[in-house]
């Protein structure tokens, strides 16, 4: 058995490789364009953006290359738990409880802000808990560091670049100190998690302090939360966004899509209920089914608010946890658990299949072992081709039949 010195040293030296690798792809891709002289180019971007040279002389300081910022962002993992898993740990009963309590604690904000952006106080509270624990947890790096190492970067360069201006400027505008801007390794700042150029022109202070604090003060969180939704997001005042339904066994399945609207009466025709067994409201309000663990797992009516969700992140799973956790705030009961278990494929098989479907022409994107939305769309699409229940869930059965042989 190796020592637990010789275990230390040989990580120490794998970290050492890897930072090194990172910052040579980085230089390569830069074409030998130096940290240094990039850097020059970027604050006089930032001077030609309006910001002062007191600020950037004051962030000066924390704009830095850190090529372990690199790594973690090469090396990230989109959500690879099945919806009841995610949702399990992460809308849990006491982030239920505590929502609610903040809604009361806080209510004379969260009435404002539902007056004034029409966003209800579960919405906000639901992604307040998913993204820092209503604060608890909300990151130990600088952002500065950060969003320049990003910036530098070739992968998504001008975003970054962009950010590091705009983290600038809410520098320069007296919201935060370059020393207070602490956050992800993203660059993302506050308790709702703000990339600076959304934390710059949808952060609010209402407070009153003078000053827009999404780090410390829980009224400019909600304020600045509901504007960004409302704003940013086009959520539709008095509408809802989520709702538990029942599904029939024989419903169209491949009529089961966020990208297929129809009105609530033709989802009743078809023996849609509400969860507990009522019929739905006969009325023309088009909404889609949403199956995340596809036919033999939970059922929902996502609205047009839903579209909210899904561009605050576009990870299904977290999209419809945060809409269920809201709407848990809210009051509603405990989604129904699956009468038997979902099986879902091994990682090895997943990505196999999505090896298959690239073979076949499909855009899967990243050929990972991740059921995302792209590689969804495909699994529906040969799921009618074989006859198959069109609910975009993968199965033995389909893969059996991508290879080939008989299941």
């Amino acid at each position: 058995m190796l020592s637990r010195a010789f275990r230390l040293l040989l990580a120490a030296a794998s970290a050492s490789f890897l930072v090194t690798d990172a910052f040579a792809q980085t230089q390569a891709c830069r074409a030998g364009t130096s940290f240094d002289r990039f850097l020059a180019e970027l604050k006089q971007d930032a001077a030609k953006e309006g910001v002062s040279q007191r600020a950037i002389a004051s962030a000066s300081p924390f704009l830095v290359y850190d090529p372990s910022i690199v790594n973690r962002d090469r090396g990230q993992r989109v959500f690879g738990q099945i919806f009841t898993e995610f949702s399990g740990r992460m809308a849990s009963e006491g982030r239920r409880v505590k929502g609610q309590q903040l809604i009361q604690q806080y209510g004379q904000y969260f009435s404002r802000a539902e007056k004034e952006y029409g966003v209800p106080a579960p919405v906000i509270t639901a992604f307040w808990a998913l993204e820092s624990d209503f604060g608890a947890v909300q990151g130990k790096l600088s952002t500065l560091r950060s969003l320049v190492t990003l910036a530098y970067d070739c992968r998504r360069s001008q975003m970054f670049h962009d950010e590091t201006i705009a983290a600038l400027k809410i520098v320069d505008r007296g919201d935060l100190a370059p020393d207070q801007m602490i956050g992800s390794w993203a660059g993302e700042l506050g308790q709702t998690q703000f990339l600076p150029g959304h934390y710059f022109n949808y952060a609010v202070d209402y407070d009153g302090d003078g000053r827009r604090d999404l780090l410390h003060s829980a009224p400019d969180v909600i304020g600045s939360t509901a504007n960004y939704i409302a704003t940013g997001l086009k959520w539709r005042r008095g509408e809802p966004w989520l709702q538990e339904i029942r599904v029939p066994p024989n419903l169209p399945w491949e009529k089961a899509d966020l990208t297929v609207k129809l009105p609530r009466s033709q989802w009743a025709q078809y023996g849609v209920t509400l969860a507990d067994g009522r019929p739905l409201p006969k009325d023309d309000m088009p909404t889609s089914v949403l199956l995340p663990m596809g036919r033999t797992g939970p059922a929902f009516l996502a609205y047009s608010n839903f579209g909210a969700y899904t561009e605050w992140n576009n990870s299904l799973i977290y999209a419809t946890t945060a809409a269920y956790l809201a709407t848990r705030i809210a009051g509603a009961k405990p989604m129904t658990k699956p009468v038997t278990p979902v099986v879902q494929l091994p990682f090895e098989q997943i990505k196999e299949l999505q090896q298959l479907l690239a073979r076949q022409g499909f855009n899967v994107g990243k050929i990972d072992g991740v059921l995302g939305q792209q590689s969804r769309i495909a699994v529906k699409t040969v799921q009618v081709k074989y006859g198959l229940p069109a609910d975009s869930w993968p199965t033995e059965e389909l893969l059996s039949r991508m290879r080939g042989t008989p299941r």
